[in-house]
């Protein structure tokens, strides 16, 4: 059940912070929020934070919607602290214990009771096994996951309600981007996914020399408890300038951002949540990827676009960015296509300036930005790709300052392109099938055609015209006709009594003239009320087409 407090202090919260959901009144790229909008921003940010784990969580997704909040917002979340206070150890070993059918001093030899991190669903320690292995145990926080049930059951009335009774609700998708994020939740949540991931990212390292990710124990693991090998090193952002000169940070940039994009756009596999806190320099100087909690799987569609737009970029080609945009999006009611063509191909041919300081998931986060600015709702996908992109660009950045992320991506094209051109085996073995299945049926079908042409029995049936609907339609136009006749009937009739001075009077007047009146304006009230309650549907539908012109004729012109 929704917790009904909770809901009324949210709901709160989104009132007062619902004109940052306007995008049209939000800051364009490059503008300098004002001081009251990033005020505003940081008490949001606080407000969630203290709302608990799925709040934080629900934060850290609104910060990758550039195209639905203001800057100062998506910067202020991004900044979302994830520590809180550890769960004491006595519980955490009775979690290990419950999950895995054994005492903790049978399991390990060494288990260190302060721990290593503390997030808002799971904390981690470190442990050494019977058999002397150094590993990291992450194990989910007791009653996170009712919690969790509880605040996505009070954050899907409010999205439902939002959708249904607000007009912004519709523009942002909420019921859609909770959907999403729900998603989320359940695979963080599950840490047999984890594991998942954990294996399928060990595969697509294996031919990469520079990169690491760390394996697990299976049978130091369950849906709740997840064992990994301990891998020891330093963040990347915290490695100084002295211990880069022993690196080859060229060389890992390199590798690091061809691993990501090879994943992304060849096996369509995203590492949702690649930041430098999840990325380490090993002592033996390469990169390990830790913590593949947050995996989303890239349809082929949007990996093919992905790539037409990232090469359209690189080309400086605005216009054909602008249509690879709208052919990925939403357009809503206010999309502005003349406008939006003009921008984005202002903010395209404005980068290609700045050399090697242009970063992919900056670019793809204003891209994103604008479309929201005029009524064209990117996919959810896009928003977590720009993310993806703009945590990897401050990585390679610090690994190698002259890395261009632009010029790699030019550098791997040949093979994003090749691997995208292939189709898989499962792709191919179903082509074949449906291939088969054809050219069985062709020729029975074709007989079929030519016998009824011969007895002249062919027919087409085309559905221009809705005869039954157009019947319906007449009558309800007889129907209003013959009541307007009959109300004005009796209009002339109540004018005729009025000066006939026939019958008792009320109040001066002749009583069967001012009922007649009366008679007449309740009728032409209910009429006018009828009419306009029974167009709406008709007055949207015609909005719906004209819209759908409006884009046709500017595709066409394109």
């Amino acid at each position: 059940m929704p917790d009904v407090a909770m809901m009324t202090q949210l709901g709160g919260l989104l009132i007062r912070h619902l004109k940052a959901f306007n995008t049209d009144a939000s800051s364009l790229p490059g503008e300098t929020p004002d001081e009251a909008e990033t005020e505003d921003a940081e008490q949001f940010t606080d407000a969630l934070e203290k709302l608990g784990p799925t709040f934080i969580k629900f934060g850290q997704l609104l910060s990758t919607r550039q195209d639905l909040l203001p800057p100062a917002y998506t910067e202020a979340l991004s900044r979302l602290q994830d520590d809180v206070e550890p769960v004491p150890s006595e519980e955490i070993r009775a979690r290990i214990e419950e999950s895995l059918g054994a005492t903790v001093g049978t399991l390990f030899r060494e288990f260190d009771d302060s721990p290593l991190a503390s997030a808002s669903l799971a904390q981690a320690h470190r442990a050494v096994t019977r058999n002397g292995r150094d590993v990291v145990v992450k194990v989910l926080r007791p009653g996170v996951r009712d919690r969790v049930k509880s605040d996505l059951e009070s954050l899907s009335e409010l999205a439902d309600f939002a959708d249904a009774n607000t007009p912004i609700g519709p523009r942002l998708g909420a019921a859609r981007m909770l959907a999403q994020f729900r998603r989320t939740m359940a695979d963080e949540l599950d840490y047999r996914k984890e594991a998942a991931n954990l294996d399928l990212f060990g595969e697509l390292v294996r031919d990469e020399p520079d990169l690491l990710v760390p394996s697990y124990i299976a049978d130091y693991s369950s849906d709740d408890v997840l064992t990994l090998e301990f891998v020891p090193g330093k963040k990347i952002t915290d490695v100084g300038p002295l211990a880069m000169l022993d690196v080859d940070g060229q060389r890992l940039a390199a590798a690091l951002f061809r691993f990501m994009l090879g994943a992304m756009l060849v096996d369509g596999i995203l590492h949702a949540d690649p930041h430098p806190g999840n990325l380490f320099l090993t002592p033996d100087h390469r990169v390990a990827i830790l913590d593949v909690g947050m995996v989303v799987r890239l349809p082929s569609r949007l990996r093919s676009a992905l790539v037409k737009l990232l090469v359209g970029i690189g080309d400086g080609d605005g216009e054909g960015v602008a249509t690879i945009l709208a052919a990925m999006g939403h357009p809503t009611e206010d999309y502005d296509a003349a406008a939006f063509r003009d921008d984005v191909s202002h903010l395209v041919s404005s980068t290609l300036s700045m050399g090697a300081d242009l970063q992919a998931g900056s670019v793809l986060m204003q891209l994103a930005r604008l479309s929201g600015t005029h009524g064209l709702r990117p996919p959810a996908e896009m928003t977590l790709i720009a993310k993806a992109l703009l945590n990897l660009d401050q990585a390679t950045q610090h690994l190698d300052p002259s890395f261009t992320p632009l010029e790699a991506i030019r550098d791997n094209l040949p093979t994003i392109l090749a691997a995208g051109l292939t189709p898989s085996a499962g792709q191919a073995l179903l082509g074949t099938i449906e291939g088969k299945e054809f050219l069985e049926r062709l020729p029975r079908r074709a007989n079929r055609v030519l016998d009824a042409l011969t007895e002249g029995e062919l027919a087409f049936k085309i559905d221009a015209f809705d005869e039954s609907r157009a019947l319906m339609v007449l009558q309800q136009v007889a129907n209003r006709l013959a009541t307007a006749v009959i109300l004005a009937a009796v209009t002339v009739a109540a004018a005729l009594l009025m000066v006939a001075d026939v019958g008792p009077r009320f109040l001066g007047y002749p009583a069967l003239g001012m009922v007649f009146f009366l008679i007449a304006a309740v009728g032409g009230l209910w009429m006018v009320a009828r009419i306009m309650w029974h167009d709406r549907p008709f007055r949207r539908t015609v909005k719906r087409q004209e819209r759908r012109a409006r884009l046709s004729d500017d595709a066409t012109r394109r």
